[in-house]
């Protein structure tokens, strides 16, 4: 078995990413929490460092990713609306910050919302 870890998710907090763990785990998947101590220590840290990633085996990715896809939760914007990629159509986005330059690694609170399409993978600016 291959012991290279993937991510399937990142969240913002503890309490929603142990529901998927334990689904996960009652499928027999392993599960690895990576920056789970941080953000229970510190919870205003978890937006600077990108959250609490779930992280899965590779050879377990496929089997992982179809559970994870029932629960996931898509981004919607202020009316409650799913939001729509404006490549492909497909209303199943994620919240997606980038942090590539010094300022945004330092300040991540300063970097615009974006949504990544889990589809087609584009990246749209949320509206302001």
């Amino acid at each position: 078995m291959s012991k290279n870890l993937v991510t399937l998710g990142s969240f913002e907090f503890l309490a929603d990413v142990q529901i998927i763990k334990g689904k996960l785990e009652s499928e027999g998947i392993e599960v690895t929490l990576k920056d789970e101590n941080t953000v229970g220590v510190e919870p205003f840290a978890s937006n600077a460092i990108g959250g609490i990633k779930l992280q899965v085996y590779t050879a377990d990715r496929e089997r992982a990713q179809v559970i994870y896809d029932e629960f996931r939760k898509y981004a919607v914007d202020e009316n409650g609306d799913l939001v729509k990629c404006l490549n492909c159509g497909a209303q199943k986005s994620e919240v997606f910050y980038k942090r590539d330059s010094l300022l945004y690694k330092l300040f991540p609170f300063f970097e615009p919302k974006k949504y990544r399409c889990t589809n087609c993978e584009f990246i749209t600016k949320a509206e302001a």
